[in-house]
């Protein structure tokens, strides 16, 4: 069985792609299991899901082979506390932002244990994941934790040593995006378009620039460069970005992040 130790919406969006996307024997409703203390997010994540979702799980973790804790980091040990000791045999899976291995270890007693970062877009099935395995995980495990997390986008296997990076870039980055939009936003009616046009103008901007790098047409350098004209309107743009220096900007932004998480892990 597969146990989902917190309902909310990670959790939701990693077990509703598992399970459109058939993650294998345990993909059915009847070999995945989650709890949550909260009526509400249980009521949630079973419409949103078809899993059920109990307010006591002490039976159900003695039967789970897999336990996928996805509680907030700062009631993790409160969570933990309030259920029975995992199987010794049980892969532990935390989607818990900055828990180092080593903390979780301690907490869960194991160590086949496999640590993630996701980010946000996981909910709507493009996610960008990275995990690193814990002393004791097996490459069974690995593969499972691959197959779970690339059912609702990109999932990589990093060193544990990486992940506070990890978090910085692909964890934060979707709020930086946001910013960037609401930004585009303003601007737009800045220089004169009303509110409803310059918010679907930037939002298919964003989505068709994102694509377009998906699909490999290029690098961010060449596909800058091919819509911009020596001195034309493109140019001038970038040319104020180059003076205030956005890409040291954004530099400092993951930095800045990165020690933060370093900092929340210890």
């Amino acid at each position: 069985m597969l146990l989902f130790i917190g309902a909310g919406k990670m959790a939701t969006a990693i077990a509703l792609g598992y399970m459109r996307r058939g993650g294998g024997a345990d993909s059915s409703a009847e070999r995945v299991l989650a709890y949550d203390i909260s009526e509400k997010a249980r009521r949630a994540f079973t419409e949103a899901t078809g899993v059920p979702c109990v307010a006591d799980a002490a039976e159900a973790v003695g039967q789970a082979d897999r336990i996928l804790l996805a509680v907030k980091p700062q009631h993790l040990v409160e969570a933990l506390a309030a259920l029975p000791p995992f199987p010794s045999n049980a892969l532990v899976i935390s989607i818990c932002a900055g828990v180092p291995l080593a903390k979780l270890q301690k907490l869960t007693g194991t160590g086949r244990l496999i640590r993630v970062m996701p980010n946000t877009p996981l909910m709507v099935g493009k996610g960008a994941s990275c995990y690193a395995p814990g002393p004791k995980a097996t490459k069974e495990d690995l593969a499972f934790v691959g197959s779970l997390l690339g059912s609702s986008g990109l999932a990589r296997q990093v060193d544990e040593s990486l992940l506070d990076a990890v978090t910085a870039l692909s964890g934060s980055g979707p709020a930086y995006v946001f910013e960037m939009a609401k930004a585009m936003v303003l601007a737009g009616q800045a220089v004169g378009l009303d509110e409803a046009l310059s918010t679907e103008l930037t939002l298919q901007t964003i989505a068709g620039a994102a694509e377009m790098l998906s699909r490999r047409e290029g690098t961010p350098d060449e596909l800058r460069d091919a819509v911009t004209s020596p001195h034309g309107t493109t140019f001038e743009g970038l040319e104020v970005m180059r003076k205030q220096d956005f890409r040291d900007m954004m530099r400092r932004v993951v930095i800045a992040a990165r020690d933060r998480s370093i900092e929340l892990g210890k």
